[in-house]
């Protein structure tokens, strides 16, 4: 899973992150494990990482965290100069070692090896043709698909740029994906770029490509520039090239990349995630200000809005909730009686920052609400006389089909229930939302650069028919669609 180190473990979860380097004389495999270390936070269920090198292209992957399936004697065995690694949450594809990545796959004119952050909306039609046509595959994961419709392009052309103008045009959906071959790094985005996906220079004529620039800092790596929405890049040892595969659509960035899933240190858009944060708590306070003693984050993505909501309130900001670090994805399950405790395993409150206090929660998201509501009671355990939640985000009120695991909107809290009724159920004072005009002010870019489709059910990306009516079980109409 991807906790994202916050406490909410049950709340959304991102598919993974991905990260690719071509810097001959260099450890690759080394220098890919640290990118991958650093994108933890996006995906918590397999690591992998693929080598090209004098032995040909090798790969290593395995289910846990980075740390968990790599060690020194497996990156020494990743001997080369090109690699790609991924860091894996699943969305499409169940979770089992057969679906980890990177994905390698046999082509008539060599292996294929994709890691790959996103998902496809039309896999099932896709996969049946190329089913019928005799192929097989060995993983249920639109990743295979992609690599496989890439390697059978490849057979009638000449370069890889080529054989995905050649399929590109069939995907629909969400995809930032790093390729392989063994001569040569790839990476490219979906005509909407609805997931990062960035280039930085190492050491004059190297280049690595990752989900966050966060990754390019911990290996050295100066940003240059995103990977341009339809755009593929191509870097070989005539360094990198730039090719349009695919006409580019009007930009929509998951608005959740400036929310939650990235970490606040990276920069999207030229922004940085953590001054963003900060100034939607700011924004929040305006809109939903609180008679309070204290505001205290839910850790740990809800610091700088908490930071902000403080300042702009002029309420004293304190830690109320402390974390512990060590809770990390295990293969161990819980008995029933640690279930039931569930958050207290992973927070603990400090009374003597909530007892005879009225509190300020301030939390990124609510989409299903259960750990919300066992941390306000929590909180009220540790003497807290008031609970005021605040949320920097809108109501979560629409699923995702573009990589984020929140499919079903059954299970979408605001989706059930209007803002009063969720502070009814959480148990909470009062309760506010930041509003989207709010949140987008706090970016500081034009709303048309993002997808809010989880807020809006304006869906960049046409939705299939049968999709839309399985996932929208809550009420008879369908979802809107900006291209229906």
């Amino acid at each position: 899973m991807n906790d994202k180190s916050r406490a909410d473990g049950a709340e959304v979860h991102e598919a993974c992150g991905v990260f690719g380097i071509y810097a001959p004389g260099e450890d690759v495999a080394r220098l890919t494990f640290f990118g991958l270390f650093a994108l933890q936070h996006r995906g918590q269920e397999s690591a992998g990482i693929a080598v090209a090198g004098p032995d040909g292209i090798q790969l290593h992957r395995d289910m846990g965290l980075v740390t968990q399936v790599f060690d020194e004697q497996s990156l020494a065995r990743l001997r080369g100069d090109i690699a790609i690694g991924h860091t894996r949450y699943s969305t499409t594809g169940s979770s089992f070692i057969c679906n980890a990545q990177p994905i390698r796959v046999a082509g008539p004119r060599g292996d294929i090896v994709l890691a790959h952050n996103g998902n496809l909306i039309n896999t099932r039609p896709l996969r049946d043709k190329l089913e019928a046509e005799g192929l097989t595959f060995e993983t249920t994961t639109d990743s295979e698909l992609m690599a496989t419709m890439i390697a059978q392009a490849r057979a009638h052309s000449h370069d890889i740029p080529n054989a995905v103008r050649r399929v590109a045009s069939e995907w629909r959906g969400a995809y930032s994906t790093v390729l392989l071959t063994q001569h040569a790094l790839f990476g490219m985005r979906d005509p909407y770029g609805v997931r990062p996906l960035v280039i930085g220079a190492l050491n004059g004529s190297h280049y690595a490509l990752a989900s966050e620039t966060c990754a390019l800092n911990v290996v050295g790596a100066r940003f240059l520039r995103e990977v341009e929405p339809g755009e593929l890049v191509m870097i070989d040892d005539t360094g990198l090239r730039s090719y349009s595969v695919i006409a580019g659509r009007r930009r929509a960035m998951c608005i959740f990349e400036f929310i939650y899933f990235a970490r606040p240190d990276s920069h999207i858009y030229g922004k940085t995630l953590h001054t963003a944060r900060q100034r939607m708590g700011e924004i929040l306070a305006e809109e939903h200000p609180a008679e309070a003693d204290v505001v205290i984050p839910v850790p740990d993505t809800g610091w700088p809005a908490a930071i902000g909501f403080a300042r702009a309130s002029g309420i004293s900001f304190g830690e109320g909730l402390i974390k512990n670090r060590y809770i990390h994805r295990t293969f161990i399950e819980p008995d029933q009686r640690q279930r039931d405790l569930g958050v207290r395993m992973k927070l603990t409150p400090l009374r003597e920052t909530l007892a005879g206090k009225r509190v300020v929660v301030v939390e990124d998201s609510i989409v299903r609400g259960t750990t919300t509501r066992n941390i306000i009671n929590l909180i009220r355990d540790a003497g807290a006389t008031a609970v005021h939640l605040r949320i920097s985000s809108p109501p979560y009120r629409f699923p995702c089909f573009y990589g984020i695991d929140t499919f079903d909107r059954r299970m979408l809290l605001a989706a059930r229930l209007e803002v009063e009724e969720i502070r009814d159920y959480l148990g909470a004072d009062s309760l506010g939302y930041l509003s989207v005009e709010g949140l987008v002010r706090a970016i500081g870019l034009p709303r048309s650069k993002f997808c809010l489709a989880c807020f809006d059910s304006r869906y960049p990306i046409p939705i299939p028919r049968a999709m839309k009516v399985s996932k929208f079980s809550l009420e008879e109409e369908e979802p809107a669609s900006e291209e229906s």
